[in-house]
């Protein structure tokens, strides 16, 4: 009822007006009431804080069967501001418990980024009678000195847990690595290293990362750097993840270097890099596979969508077969203070399962959404085949499965021959189109006009292109869709897009066309995700 009343008033201002201003115009100038905030925007099954501002996902770890998330977080406004450190916990990284804050600013400065690590030896000593202390480092930024020229504005500080991670102490020597003289320092990523018998730091600093070890936690000395010629430099570096993981189907073992930048992203604004690698006394050297190919505008990319940045890898929650356990900030600095949220601003991505894998001539890191999403499958529908050509076919629409918490996924047979579109609509006109163009082998994802966009230039002033990366004949489709996103994995996860939009109504139909003469899709499957 409440949606029908929305609608006649709209359809009266717009029969009223003597202008020529459109029905897409007047619905953009519409802002929800709280109340259809929460209805419209409010994310079905990402993570969200109640109230204020979130951005980077930090000091994430898994123990005693609860995963945690914390993340950079303002309570008391909905843009960037003093950061303190927020908390959420799951147990099945699909339905999130938001626990009291953390790590609070301090006279030493606000709580930037970082991790945890767990101290399973009490290698530290901060663990008491049998306790097993978990470690937290974070970046002490100091807003005074922001303000200076000053090169000391950022320090990476410590605090503990000695109960599950949910009350921290403080250390009381911090800061414990001080900042050698450059400006942006920050985002320590901390982890047990086997092979070198040492914990390393991996901290952003600048343009470059650098890497500390250390054997208790408390004393840290400066082991190398990497980034000099590299990469893209399009922007600071920022918010490094180092680990070790297998290669799939292989006993063979290499290092992921995860780093985010901004600007510098393929589609503009932020997005996160990656390098391979080993990682052997202190240093991480790019394997021999990808040297020469990470100039500046080079296609390693985590995600080739404008809304996926800072992610980093949870602590202590490989998977069985070896893949780790990834989340994201879904926003882009271009425009994240600005996006049409008042309560709250900003979600994560799903929580996705990386892998690497070996192309022969290359290395790639693959991205899966956790499979933890099919415990939470209802409605189903399902189609074999369908034939479709440059008219447009509907699939199905919101009568069925509704589309504002769905999986959707089928096969494009003989994709280097077929090229498709497929159309998200509603009842008032928004429309948002992704697929794949096989002349050019490119994704594309197009949302200028899904929705509000007024609120910032850059928010879809053209659309988002992806490289396609595998070489396989068929091309697997998968798509997560929530009230406010989208998240596309391609060939397996091979290349990933992720992109957030603000409907005016929610998408009410889905439909598909060819860009020329009559392709198949195969084993379509539309899942709803019954969260609640």
């Amino acid at each position: 009822m409440k949606k029908l009343i929305i609608q006649s008033v709209l359809l009266s201002l717009i029969a009223i007006s003597c202008l020529d201003t459109s029905k897409k115009e007047l619905l953009q100038s519409q802002m929800p009431s709280e109340i259809d905030e929460e209805s419209l925007y409010r994310p079905n099954y990402h993570f969200t804080p109640k109230v204020g501002w979130m951005n980077d996902p930090n000091g994430m770890f898994y123990y005693n069967g609860y995963y945690h998330l914390f993340f950079q977080h303002y309570p008391d406004g909905n843009k960037w501001g003093p950061m303190h450190w927020g908390h959420a916990i799951t147990t099945d990284l699909v339905h999130w418990k938001e626990m009291p804050i953390a790590l609070y600013p301090d006279e030493k400065g606000y709580i930037f980024s970082g991790s945890t690590v767990i101290d399973f030896e009490n290698k530290s000593g901060l663990g008491k009678d049998g306790q097993t202390p978990i470690v937290a480092f974070f970046t002490y930024h100091n807003p005074k000195l922001e303000k200076t020229e000053s090169t000391e504005l950022q320090t990476q500080g410590m605090a503990y847990s000695v109960d599950e991670g949910i009350t921290w102490t403080k250390f009381e020597n911090n800061p414990v690595v001080n900042n050698p003289g450059i400006r942006d320092f920050r985002d320590p990523k901390v982890s047990w290293d086997e092979a070198s018998d040492q914990f390393v730091m991996t901290l952003a600093a600048g343009q470059k990362i650098m890497f500390y070890g250390s054997k208790n936690l408390k004393e840290w000395s400066f082991l190398s750097d990497f980034g000099d010629g590299v990469g893209n430099h399009g922007g600071v570096w920022e918010c490094p993840d180092l680990f070790p993981i297998k290669v799939e189907g292989t006993e063979d073992t290499k290092y992921v270097l995860l780093v985010s930048i901004n600007p510098g992203g393929p589609n503009g604004g932020s997005a996160t890099q990656y390098f391979i690698g080993d990682f052997v006394g202190g240093k991480f050297i790019i394997d021999a596979k990808l040297a020469g190919k990470l100039p500046s505008d080079h296609n390693y990319w985590v995600d080739f969508g404008k809304d996926n940045y800072a992610g980093v890898t949870w602590s202590n929650a490989s998977l069985k077969d070896g893949a780790k356990l990834f989340i994201g900030w879904m926003s882009n600095w271009q425009y994240a203070n600005e996006v049409p949220t008042q309560k709250w601003r900003s979600a994560s991505t799903i929580p996705r399962e990386l892998r690497l894998i070996d192309l022969g001539d290359d290395y790639r890191l693959t991205f899966q959404p956790t499979k933890n999403i099919k415990e939470f499958y209802a409605a189903k529908l399902k189609k074999e085949v369908l034939k479709v050509d440059e008219k447009a076919v509907k699939v199905f629409d919101s009568k069925n499965i509704p589309l504002t918490s769905t999986k959707l996924s089928f096969t494009l047979k003989e994709a280097k021959n077929s090229s498709f579109i497929t159309e998200l609509r509603n009842e008032v006109g928004d429309t948002l189109k992704f697929g794949f163009d096989h002349l050019n082998q490119t994704f594309f994802i197009d949302r200028s006009l899904a929705g509000k966009t007024e609120f910032s230039n850059e928010f879809s002033s053209k659309k988002s292109i992806a490289p396609r990366i595998s070489n396989n004949e068929d091309l697997k489709v998968t798509a997560l869709l929530d009230k406010t996103s989208l998240e596309l994995f391609y060939d397996d996860g091979t290349t990933v897009m992720t992109e957030i939009f603000f409907l005016n109504q929610p998408f009410s139909e889905l439909w598909m066309k060819s860009k020329k003469g009559q392709i198949n899709l195969n084993s379509i499957e539309v899942h709803e995700l019954k969260i609640n």
